[in-house]
């Protein structure tokens, strides 16, 4: 049985400002009405086994959440306590689902790929599945359509059989000169009528639980031993799967491809001709999308004027553009990114310099999700912060107090549950409440409609870390 094993837990960094680290890409509906992750998840082949998914502690509700909304099962949740990169996450996988399965194999994808020809995508993951049948290690490659410098390249020597190939050597992203070099190998290969030597890397595999485990001993045995301590040690938490956080820190940080298809001889290679892409930057956002006449490319409340080959992006307000081209315009509610569309990879270096700076726009939008609804910054000053609160129907927010703020709340919509110190009360549109600074306190939403109210806060600090939770449905820290 082919069981996916979903892979979520990358930052999209390049696709800031829209994707940031506690909000990032995977999660985002960039293409469609749907999100990268649940459209990896909607073009699994119909015979596949619920899928696992793994990512981040941060990202746990919002994966569940999204599975929730198109109506899809999951295999579990894997949770990494820290990022160690792909080859202790799919060690874990294959461990978890060896435990169920008799050996499965196990379709490796990231939640952030575009894949517009589905009929492609399964009749390649069929080609490998015979080939992971046999004990192979199958990567899936994209024959390059342009120089491409942010992707790793795979390059290939002998056919396997008439729809597989032998892999030579992993190349990581190359330079603007090597790669026109590989495209030009390849055009020339094209001509004669011969085999292409390059591909992209897409970063999608497919093996049996039992070779990749076997593979792992063999080049990388201290990676699998930390993933077997961790995982020996995990506790069940609803769908999620809790490592150990102390012998998972001890793991070796590698991807699969280092720790693994770099070394084996096992490994084979099934071209991917399905209209891929990994959506890496705005500029390969771009080319996934319908353009006018100019080469435009424009999301919501915007005019453009004598402008070409443009995307312009908004979010919050309007976006006038005049006489300009080749630019990416992405404006948020907290944040607005001007940029050369050639440029667009450099965008990591802006993320990194935020970092530094510890700016808040790198983790969260104004919009903050909460696996209880949502709150909107929409103003704060000097000791005071304005917030409208979402909470979904049947939730609650954790039992909690405040070293330095008082709240004021107002129900605008619905009814609100409140404790504060030993008083339970109702309150419905209109009216409010205090809640002191130290007091214990919870809202909560009984009803089968949203609760919506408005939260003013007022202190001498007003940071999301002033939060003690004393009870939570959630499991929070």
């Amino acid at each position: 049985m082919i069981v996916p094993v979903v892979l979520s837990g990358g930052s999209g960094s390049r696709l800031w400002p829209l994707s940031r680290s506690l909000y990032p890409k995977q999660f985002i509906d960039l293409i469609n009405k749907t999100t990268l992750f649940q459209d990896t998840i909607l073009r699994l082949p119909a015979d596949s086994a619920n899928p696992l998914i793994i990512c981040n502690e941060e990202h746990r509700f919002l994966a569940a959440e999204q599975l929730r909304q198109i109506k899809k099962k999951s295999s579990g949740i894997i949770l990494e306590p820290v990022g160690k990169n792909t080859a202790p996450a799919l060690a874990l996988a294959a461990i978890e689902l060896n435990q169920k399965l008799d050996d499965p194999v196990l379709l490796v994808l990231s939640a952030d790929h575009s894949i517009q020809d589905i009929n492609a995508f399964h009749n390649a993951i069929k080609v490998a599945e015979s080939q992971a049948l046999k004990g192979k290690l199958v990567t899936f490659g994209i024959e390059p359509t342009s120089p491409e410098t942010g992707y790793g390249y795979i390059q290939v020597k002998t056919q396997e059989d008439s729809l597989a190939m032998n892999i030579s050597s992993f190349k990581e992203k190359p330079n603007a000169k090597l790669a026109k070099k590989y495209l030009k190998e390849n055009n020339q290969l094209k001509l004669e009528n011969k085999q292409l030597s390059w591909f992209w890397n897409s970063g999608m595999f497919m093996f049996k639980a039992s070779t990749y485990l076997t593979e792992l001993e063999k080049f990388e045995p201290k990676i699998l031993a930390a993933c077997k301590k961790s995982f020996s040690l995990r506790e069940k938490d609803f769908d999620f799967i809790r490592l150990n956080n102390n012998e998972f820190s001890k793991c070796p940080e590698k991807s699969i491809d280092y720790a693994v298809m770099e070394h084996t001889s096992n490994s084979v290679i099934v071209p991917l001709k399905a209209s891929w892409s990994d959506i890496g930057s705005w500029s390969s956002l771009m080319d996934t999308k319908p353009k006018d006449k100019n080469g435009n490319i424009v999301q919501g409340d915007a005019i453009l004027d004598e402008v070409n080959d443009t995307f312009a992006l908004s979010s919050n307000r309007l976006i006038a553009a005049i006489g300009v081209s080749n630019l990416v315009i992405v404006d948020t509610q907290d944040a607005l990114l001007v940029a050369n569309k050639d440029h667009s990879q450099k965008i990591k270096g802006i993320v990194e310099r935020l970092k530094k700076s510890n700016r808040h726009e790198i983790h969260n939008h104004r919009k903050v999700y909460r696996p209880w609804g949502f709150f909107d910054s929409i103003d704060n000053g000097d000791g005071f912060q304005v917030k409208r609160i979402l909470v979904k129907p049947g939730a609650k927010l954790s039992l909690q107090k405040h070293r330095y703020r008082s709240e004021h709340w107002v129900v605008i919509n619905g009814t609100a549950l409140v404790t504060c110190e030993k008083k339970v009360f109702e309150l419905t549109k209109n009216q409010s409440t205090y809640i002191p600074q130290n007091s214990v306190h919870r809202l909560e939403n009984k009803q089968n409609i949203p609760l919506e109210i408005i939260e003013i806060q007022t202190g001498t600090y007003l940071g999301e870390d002033d939060i003690i939770r004393l009870e939570d449905d959630y499991h929070r820290n």
